[in-house]
This record gives C-alpha cells, sequence and structure tokens, in this order.
C-alpha cells in the first residue's frame, strides 16, 4: 500500500496489536467521458445552483425520469450527515449502512411526481457491485461533487451518464 513508509509509527502500533484498522468504504462515480470521483460519505448529483435537477434513474430493472432536487448516493460513513436528515423526513427509510458495510444507500431529495416524472425511484440500496446509472436532462448546470465539496464539482451535461457504486479502494482508518 506504501503507508509503511508513509506512516512507520501507525504501521508499527497495529503490528504490536496496539492500534485497531478500521476499514471505511467509499462511493465511486464513474461518468461515461472518464471521469471518476470517490467519496468518504456522499456523491451528490444535480443541478449546479441546486435548482429543479432534470434526469433518468435507472436502479436494477426500474428506469423513470424524475425531477427533483438531487440525488445523494451515501455511505455508512456518510449516514451521520446528509443522508441522516433526509432520511428523517421519510415516512419509509431504507436501513443506512454501517461504516464498514460494502453497500451504499441512495436517496432523492424532494421528488417531484408530474405527468412526465416519476417518483417510484425515491430511495434504494446499492449492494457492492451493483450501480445506479443516472442520465442528465441538464443543460450546462448538471454537476456532481463528492463530501459536500461544491468547488471541486464535476459538469454533468446533457446526455452525460454516471454510474454509481461501492468503490474497490477503501479508505483506513488507524485507531490508536
Amino acid at each position: 500500500d506504501g503507508c509503511e513508509a508513509e506512516y512507520p509509527e501507525a504501521t508499527a502500533a497495529v503490528a504490536r496489536g496496539r492500534a485497531k484498522v478500521e476499514e471505511r468504504t467509499m462511493v465511486e462515480a464513474r461518468l461515461d467521458d472518464g471521469q471518476r470521483l470517490l467519496a468518504l460519505n456522499e456523491v451528490f448529483v444535480g443541478h449546479r445552483t441546486h435548482q429543479s435537477a432534470r434526469y433518468r434513474i435507472t436502479h436494477g430493472a426500474t428506469e423513470e425520469a424524475h425531477s427533483s432536487s438531487g440525488v445523494i448516493v451515501a455511505t455508512g460513513t456518510g449516514a451521520t450527515g446528509w443522508a441522516r436528515s433526509i432520511t428523517r423526513q421519510r415516512a419509509a427509510p431504507p436501513a443506512l449502512p454501517s461504516p464498514e458495510a460494502r453497500a451504499l444507500v441512495f436517496l432523492v431529495r424532494e421528488p417531484f411526481p408530474s405527468v412526465a416524472t416519476g417518483t417510484s425511484l425515491e430511495a434504494g440500496t446499492i449492494a457492492e457491485g451493483g450501480t445506479l446509472s443516472l442520465r442528465s436532462e441538464m443543460d450546462d448546470a448538471g454537476s456532481l461533487f463528492g463530501d459536500g465539496i461544491e468547488d471541486d464539482r464535476i459538469p454533468f451535461g446533457w446526455g452525460q451518464r454516471v454510474e454509481l457504486g461501492v468503490a474497490p479502494e477503501r479508505l483506513r482508518l488507524v485507531r490508536a
């Protein structure tokens, strides 16, 4: 991993049994143009100015057009922040994963039902190996960002596709 050279004291503490290593799941977003984003807590997909986001969402065999305030895909580490505040507003929220679980939860923020858009895909779990897919129907103002860092956003324009799932990498947290 290269961690031994960079953090010799932590590595020695783990080897002596004086520290514990916790592996945390991360979320990965892969755009069809090859860009990739990793986040420890969550990835947000939506309109850059937080007005109505329009996209097509696919989970499993279900696909529908959406208009909402965006979508959050959260890890168990992120389940104590933004994801928790969203689930507290739901009558039947999905179970939030633990930080070590190789699973994610997706939450559509304020889904708007209309004659053109649905709301059957409001929330769910993404197991390791599974994905949530979004295709942008926003002009140049669509974006995605991780861990609340909006200044580090990736543009998500009309017709672009993003696949969100469990990242192959894990964050290793050393606790003394």
